[in-house]
């Protein structure tokens, strides 16, 4: 009898040991669980269809810098333009209003993939290079770069030939497809990056640049507002973009609702009313 109780006292001692042993091992190969981060678990909580409305809130990145479709005051910081317009009415019908999340082309994608934001407004152009990192929503215009130049060099920057001579002064605002394409074609003429893009077209005004080669949209809207400055071809552009709303990568749900808003909206007159309401300024 007491051999057998020796023996079973023995064994549980050996098992014991063997399990300290295993969790022992077990905690060291094992490293700890990555804490998930805000917008991880943001994404876990499901569809932005669902969570806007229960948030209230629709954030929208925007660079403030791009009229007709983003301008943010200086002075003010109040954002005008035509995809505010959209974004207030996209927040509206999600039961949400709009907050602008400050950004600039070249961390827009990249804010949206952080979760920064919830979309992306502000005449963004559709790329292959953006779409990696997002989707994009249904275009709502088709656009393209063009040149803009003082009037008096209207018939004198015609061609890429034409602008891509010695001694030709470029001007490109950076970090967005204006920028690549200006790289891409500019490589005889002078090209500088000019870092504000709201005071960009001065810089020909004034003279100390020739021309600006970007979307022939903000050449329509310039040439408005600037007498000095005259859009060339807008209506043949040299290259073609299309222009859409920036959205997560896998929220199809939410991208689906997206496309039918953008979808409605272009075809029942409400982006047509906040495009006129800038274009005939």
């Amino acid at each position: 009898m007491r051999r057998t109780v020796t023996l079973s006292a023995l064994a549980a001692v050996l098992a014991a040991t063997a399990a300290g042993s295993a969790l022992a091992v077990g905690s060291g190969s094992q490293p700890e669980p990555k804490r998930a981060s805000a917008a991880d678990r943001e994404q876990r909580r499901g569809t932005l269809l669902d969570r806007v409305p229960e948030r209230g809130v629709l954030r929208v990145c925007t660079t403030g810098d791009y009229r007709p479709f983003s301008h943010r005051d200086p002075k003010s910081g109040t954002y005008t333009g035509i995809d505010i317009k959209m974004a207030g009415d996209l927040a509206k019908s999600l039961d949400a209003k709009p907050s602008f999340v400050p950004t600039t082309w070249a961390t827009l994608v990249d804010d949206l993939a952080a979760g920064r934001c919830d979309v992306g407004m502000g005449g963004v152009s559709v790329t292959l290079a953006r779409a990696r990192q997002a989707s994009f929503s249904e275009p709502y215009l088709t656009d393209g770069k063009t040149p803009i130049v003082r009037c008096e060099d209207k018939d004198r920057y015609r061609t890429l030939e034409d602008i891509d001579q010695p001694g030709v002064r470029v001007v490109v605002n950076p970090g967005g497809t204006n920028e690549q394409f200006a790289r891409a074609h500019v490589t005889q003429a002078t090209l500088t990056v000019h870092p504000d893009n709201t005071t960009i077209f001065d810089e020909i005004i004034e003279g100390r640049a020739d021309v600006m080669m970007t979307d022939a949209s903000e050449t329509r809207y310039q040439s408005a507002i600037h007498p000095e400055l005259c859009a060339v071809h807008p209506d043949q552009p040299f290259s073609f973009s299309e222009k859409a709303y920036v959205l997560p990568r896998g929220d199809a749900q939410f991208k689906e609702y997206v496309d039918q808003w953008v979808h409605l909206a272009t075809h029942d007159g409400t982006y047509q009313k906040y495009e006129d309401e800038w274009m005939k300024r």
